[in-house]
């Protein structure tokens, strides 16, 4: 009986480690989660993108914010004591500082390992109006550069009426989905994965509307 709680213990341990090695879900994933947050907020032209490299970073993947992250350790991890408090010094402005639940976000990110975790939460393909989901998915990853003070390449994608007006032409899902001849969005970084491009389809072809 001893032999089978052990045996039982160790086989939990093992499910365990086998299956948070890409996992960190349901929170603190870092491409669904913690990437977007650096690419729409940090990476803008002159900042830090791997053109750029303000400061000596580029924070567009994982590998370069890593060099400011100390894993499990947020307060002696130089890019979260940038982000943080009252009044960080990053982002720089005239860029608005990031939300209390981004800066969470990041911390709960770098307490559990700072990993680069992807696929952490599973594909909701039910939720595509744009209150409830495309919004979000614009603030995530576009708002950083198509704002209303800083609409990047004419479109603030910031509310509806800005993004619908990038609808024509293809432009947002051909940009979105880094299609030939199209600007790619982001530019700097990271990409929009296939379940939120999906729902970004869904809700334009059934009318895009404000709901």
């Amino acid at each position: 009986m001893k032999n089978k709680i052990v045996l039982v213990l160790l086989s939990g341990l093992f499910l365990l480690t086998t299956c948070t090695k890409d996992q960190a879900g349901p929170y603190g994933c870092f491409q669904e989660d913690v990437l977007p947050i650096f690419v729409s907020n940090c990476t803008m032209s002159g900042c830090h993108n791997s053109k750029d490299k303000r400061g000596g970073y580029d924070l567009s993947n994982y590998e370069g914010i890593m060099k400011g992250i100390k894993a499990k350790h947020p307060l002696s991890s130089e890019i979260y004591n940038t982000i943080k408090g009252k009044n960080p010094s990053m982002p720089a402005k005239p860029y608005s500082k990031l939300s209390s639940s981004d800066v969470n976000m990041i911390k709960l990110w770098i307490n559990m390992g700072a990993r680069n975790t992807f696929n952490c939460k599973s594909c909701d393909t039910t939720n595509f109006g744009y209150s409830g989901r495309v919004k979000g998915i614009m603030q995530s990853w576009c708002v950083g550069c198509h704002n209303s003070g800083n609409s990047g390449g004419g479109f603030n994608l910031s509310d509806y009426n800005g993004l619908i007006k990038a609808i024509p032409d293809n432009k947002l899902l051909g940009s979105i989905k880094h299609s030939a001849g199209f600007s790619p969005m982001p530019q700097t970084g990271g990409l929009v994965s296939q379940c939120e491009i999906t729902a970004i389809e869904k809700w334009i072809a059934n009318g895009y509307r404000n709901n």
